[in-house]
């Protein structure tokens, strides 16, 4: 999926999911998915290959990994960027792709500022710019 295709389009909810394990405090999220009011679910995560994925994917349930934690899956906090802007459009989408790898990172800019997502030694990182 392109990730142009969230241009014009209204940011409705954003769900995230985070791996937990014993009792320490949840890292991530490991990926976030974009509700748009039309529908349409844009799913941000990152690859073993530390290449920034975005697909069309509708949120998962979360899931129990015995021995290896679980996954919980739901709303972010107001503490995460995307939390900010919803309700607002998608003014542009820019990508960055260097030459010997895929997409790294992408900025989405919306009427009151803009989110980037980036791909960090394999983790998910989202920062408001």
């Amino acid at each position: 999926m392109s990730a142009q295709s969230l241009v014009g389009r209204r940011l409705a909810e954003v769900v995230g999911s985070w791996h937990l394990y014993g009792s320490g405090a949840p890292r991530g999220p490991a990926d976030v998915r974009l509700i748009a009011d039309r529908g349409a679910a844009i799913h941000l995560t990152t690859r073993s290959d530390r290449c920034l994925i975005v697909a069309a994917s509708e949120p998962d349930a979360g899931y129990d990994m015995g021995g290896s934690g679980r996954v919980t899956v739901g709303a972010v906090g107001e503490e995460m960027p995307f939390a900010d802007h919803v309700g607002e459009d998608v003014l542009e989408v820019r990508e960055e792709h260097p030459p010997i790898t895929g997409r790294v990172a992408l900025e989405v800019t919306f009427p009151t500022g803009r989110v980037r997502c980036e791909s960090w030694a394999g983790d998910l990182r989202l920062a408001s710019v």
